[in-house]
């Protein structure tokens, strides 16, 4: 018998191996995203309607469904090559304590300040902003790293930065407030009285803790009112799935490397950035017929719209101001329990998540928090590295699917996606530890509020 190639403990490329180009999946979908809808006539969104709410060069890329490839502007490659190409990491450790034959590889986002892969977006989309003459973005966050990532972004190219953070996080996560403060960033709790959204939310809901879809609608609000501002999201977007695909280039490119073939791709899923960036190469090959993997797309259960959510239009937004997307959603009036899933909370998910997962190219689960914190506790006393609570979902799904290969003895190679480090998120540690944390599942009668305030769109 030949001997098993030695991987090393971690893969890294070479910085001249970093891919030059982002992967846009819609090229190669069969079924295309169905398109955005202006919220007023309900019609499919122009670039000039786009562009008075993002970068133009932003809402280009929104609208391009046709080039697979599109090049990656060198100020932003010379940013990316601080903290890229970022490694994949066999986890050897995990693999002994679990004793199964599975073979584990995760790819891990977490090596840079931000602590999460937010950044691979955030910078390009400063960038574009920039070179428009713009003075400044305004943004929503969650559990803060899309905030943090942004906030240095805007640092680098000095733009003035507003951060409208869902407020359940922000009281749960003063540090990275901070963070985001200490780059210059203005942060404001949402739902807030700094705006007409803001106000009407807050009568609706006294005493919410937020949601993302709150705090979209006050960015965006906010961006309106400023000359030279525009609004720029960290998630849900086909531009931002765009810009993120530098993960799976550089997850395949580095498997390639080693002739490591995987059977299984893992990925959390909130609104669809890093599973989206994760996947989408290893998705082109299966439509292509090039390849076959199974995807597994992981959401808490008490957000679980491709679980539980319907397949319809929906406004990406709580004050419905924003492009109507479809997408599997809960309802843009869907208020998530004040759980520690962080950036796992949004309404709904990616218009091109949602059609590969209506296609049957990918799958989904739903796990509960308390699982989910186990399986990040074990992770990080056997791995060395403290997980995000969304990263901590792929680890979930991931640790289940090599429980099953020693149960058959099935020799499996699992990938999944480490978005980031969970060192801002000791409050939710401290309270799963403490034995305080429960687990959040929306009833049907919850998710039929969310689903009443579903848009009427005839004839589509």
């Amino acid at each position: 018998m030949m001997p098993e190639k030695i991987i090393p403990y971690k893969i890294y490329l070479e910085e001249e191996e970093m891919p030059r180009q982002w992967y846009n999946v819609r090229a190669d979908m069969k079924n295309k995203p169905a398109p955005l809808l202006h919220p007023g006539t309900l019609q499919p969104i122009t670039f000039e309607e786009l562009r008075e709410v993002f970068c133009d060069e932003l809402a280009r890329q929104e609208l391009n469904d046709t080039d697979a490839y599109i090049d990656i502007p060198q100020e932003i490659l010379d940013f990316y090559k601080m903290y890229r190409p970022s490694p994949l990491v066999r986890a050897y450790c995990l693999e002994k304590k679990l004793d199964t034959p599975a073979k584990i590889y995760y790819k891990f986002e977490g090596n840079n300040t931000s602590g999460s892969h937010k950044l691979n977006s955030a910078i390009a989309q400063a960038y574009y902003a920039k070179q428009q003459g713009l003075k400044g973005v305004t943004t929503e966050t969650g559990a803060g790293q899309w905030g943090t990532a942004l906030s240095m972004a805007c640092s680098y190219f000095d733009l003035d930065c507003h951060v409208y953070m869902v407020k359940v996080s922000y009281e749960q996560k003063p540090f990275r407030r901070e963070v985001m403060r200490t780059y210059g960033a203005q942060v404001t709790p949402s739902p807030s009285d700094t705006t007409k959204v803001g106000r009407k939310i807050l009568e609706e809901f006294p005493g919410t803790g937020g949601s993302l879809g709150c705090a979209i609608s006050e960015a965006v609000e906010a961006a309106g009112e400023r000359e030279g501002y525009r609004y720029v999201l960290g998630s849900v977007l086909s531009q931002v799935l765009l810009h993120q695909s530098i993960i799976g280039e550089e997850t395949k490119a580095a498997l390639r490397k080693y002739d490591i073939k995987p059977d299984m791709i893992i990925g959390c899923a909130g609104g669809g950035s890093n599973l989206g960036g994760l996947i989408s190469p290893f998705v082109g090959e299966k439509i292509r017929g090039e390849a076959d993997y199974r995807i597994l797309a992981v959401e808490p259960a008490s957000c679980p719209s491709l679980t539980r959510g319907k397949y319809v239009y929906d406004f990406c937004d709580t004050g419905k101001v924003c492009p109507l997307a479809k997408m599997y959603t809960l309802g843009s009036g869907f208020m998530p329990a004040p759980n520690h899933a962080g950036g796992l909370r949004y309404h709904g998910m990616s218009s091109v998540v949602s059609q590969l997962y209506d296609d049957g190219l990918i799958e989904a689960v739903s796990v509960e928090q308390t699982a989910v914190f186990k399986a990040a506790e074990e992770f990080a006393r056997v791995e060395g590295i403290l997980p995000a609570p969304e990263s901590a979902h792929a680890i979930k799904a991931a640790v289940d699917e090599a429980v099953k290969c020693k149960e058959t003895g099935e020799e499996k190679t699992i990938v999944f996606g480490l978005t980031g480090t969970g060192y801002f998120d000791m409050v939710a540690y401290g309270k799963f530890h403490d034995g305080q944390m429960v687990d959040y599942i929306p009833s049907e009668e919850d998710l039929a509020k969310g689903f009443a305030g579903l848009p009427p769109v005839p004839g589509i």
